[in-house]
Order: structure tokens, then C-alpha cells, then sequence
């Protein structure tokens, strides 16, 4: 009799094969669970098949195993990982898990495996997790928006559980007018391609008064889309600035996405930026230094702001 371990990833199946006392006597990677089982008709024909116990992974293996008639059982992952360490070939990779759920299946006899009328209950099991995921999401999304409404008014008190009633969405409403709000302090920025009431909105907030500025170059730098000089003796050069604003830089990196794909002057800078020498992420970095220089200018001539 042989064990044959399986390793199961998305794109790739490992198998080990292993006689009674645990040596491997035969290896495979294949790409499908159909090459496995064929592959396996060359081995003994009294064979059992071990699989560790991920059912959101091995699901469709184990199918396809009951289906051929192979006789197989569910490794826990806990199990494997004293086989690895007791295993001559150190470190990680499929063949060595692969071996050491087959190693698990020999010394452990009391093993669980598929059993009839366990794909109904595992449907009524999926669809629980999947309500209580969307409790949970509801319950976090309602924590937010109680934060976010006691930082745009501390003495609105919102009852528990009213979250969801008709008059307390009418109270709260002027809360998801972003863009009519966008819209009344910052007409032009709307008008930037590119910049829809989402990134408007992002910049306005992470920005704040754009006095607090004297130029474009200081909020670059804020922004983290100014180069950072890394000079060295006779070589000049500049690297990426990892540092800022990560928020307000992201909603830069919005805009500049867009116009890279939709707005004919941007795409020429960057054709032109890329025909000097430049790779397609260093001349988007100038893009976004540019479009903070474009939302300074903007923002200092909105009568609405200054």
C-alpha cells in the first residue's frame, strides 16, 4: 500500500508518494487534479489519498478523487508540522509539505474523511459565514459613520440601533453630500480631468487651508510627490519620497491614472517624459508632481478658499 501526500495550491498540485515505512517513491506537479489521477493509475492499486484538511482549496480534488473511486483522508495542518521537522530535507517548499501530510496519514489511523450528505451541510455552513460577514461588515460600517458623525457634530446623539430607521438617515444625510459639498467650495478643482468628487473631496480634507502652503514645491513635499535628492560625488540623482501624506498622495495617483488613460495632454507628457529615457512609474511621479502643482494654483484662485 502507498500514501500519496497532496500539497494544493490555486494553481498548482504537488504530490508525494510514499510506501509503508514513509519513503518517497514518486513525485509530481501538475497543474489540474485530472493529471494527478492519471498520473497515480502508474502507482500500486492499493492506494490512499491524503490531503490536508483546507476544504475552500481541496474541495474540488476531493471531488474528483470520489469520483474516480480513490479512497483518501483529511490531514489536519496541525499534524504536518512535526513531520517537517523530523524530515531530513530542511526549509519549505510543496514536496516537502506534500511529504509530510503522507508522513501524518501513516502514523495517524484515526483520520477524518468525506462522508455522505457532508456537500449539503458545508452549503448551509457557507451560507451562515456569509451572513454573519455581512452582520459584521454592517456593525463596522455603522461604528464609522457614528465616528465620523460625532466629528462632524459632537452634540448629534444618534440612539442605538436607529442607524437604519428612515428619520435618522434624513438627520444624518448631509453626511453623504459629498459632491454638492465639493461642488460649493471647490468648483474648479471639480473641473481638473480626472479629479471626480471622491479625490475632490480627499484633497480638500488632507489639504485643508491652502494658506497653509507658500508654494507648490511645500506641498509637493507634503504630498510625498516630490523627488528626494540622492546625490553621491559626480552622480546627481534623485529617488522616490516613501514619506507624506499617503492619502493625499493616493488620491493624486488617482488623478493621474485617469488622465494617463483619458486626457490627450497628460498622455503626450508622459509619451514625452518615457522618449526621455524614463519608465512608465518615474514619468507618472512627474505626472503627480505636476498635479500638485496644478491643485496649488487651483485652489489659490477659488474665491471660495481665500
Amino acid at each position: 500500500m502507498i500514501v500519496i501526500g497532496v500539497d494544493v495550491h490555486k494553481q498548482s498540485l504537488t504530490a508525494v508518494a510514499v510506501d509503508e515505512v514513509g519513503r518517497a517513491v514518486a513525485e509530481l506537479t501538475a497543474g489540474t487534479s485530472g493529471e494527478l489521477v492519471a498520473w497515480s493509475a502508474s502507482l500500486a492499486s492499493e492506494r490512499l489519498w491524503a490531503v490536508e484538511d483546507c476544504r475552500q482549496l481541496t474541495g474540488a480534488l476531493e471531488r474528483r478523487l470520489l469520483a474516480a473511486g480513490e479512497s483518501l483522508v483529511r490531514v489536519p495542518p496541525k499534524l504536518m508540522a512535526p513531520e517537517r521537522r523530523a524530515g531530513r530535507a530542511r526549509g519549505k517548499s510543496d514536496p516537502i509539505d506534500a511529504l509530510a501530510v503522507a508522513r501524518a496519514a501513516l502514523r495517524e489511523r484515526r483520520l477524518d474523511y468525506p462522508r455522505p450528505g457532508e456537500a449539503a451541510l458545508r452549503e448551509l455552513k457557507l451560507l451562515v459565514d456569509h451572513r454573519d460577514d455581512l452582520v459584521d461588515e454592517r456593525r463596522r460600517a455603522q461604528q464609522r459613520l457614528r465616528w465620523q458623525l460625532h466629528d462632524l457634530d459632537p452634540e448629534l446623539t444618534v440612539p442605538p440601533g436607529a442607524l437604519d430607521r428612515p428619520l435618522w438617515l434624513d438627520r444624518v444625510a448631509r453626511h453623504r453630500e459629498l459632491h454638492a459639498r465639493t461642488e460649493q467650495r471647490a468648483p474648479r478643482l471639480l473641473a481638473l480631468p480626472g479629479c471626480g468628487p471622491l479625490s475632490a473631496a480627499k484633497l480638500l480634507g488632507e489639504i485643508g487651508p491652502i494658506e497653509r502652503f507658500d508654494s507648490d514645491a511645500q506641498l509637493a513635499r507634503h504630498a510625498g510627490v516630490a523627488p528626494l535628492e540622492a546625490s553621491s560625488g559626480k552622480h546627481q540623482r534623485h529617488r522616490l519620497d516613501r514619506g507624506g501624506n499617503r492619502q493625499l498622495n493616493c488620491a493624486l495617483h488617482r488623478i493621474a491614472i485617469t488622465q494617463a488613460r483619458a486626457h490627450p495632454p497628460a498622455r503626450a507628457y508622459l509619451e514625452r517624459k518615457q522618449n526621455e529615457g524614463k519608465s512608465r512609474r518615474e514619468a507618472l511621479r512627474c505626472l503627480k508632481r505636476q498635479l500638485a502643482r496644478t491643485v496649488y494654483t487651483t485652489l489659490k484662485s477659488e474665491s471660495a478658499l481665500t
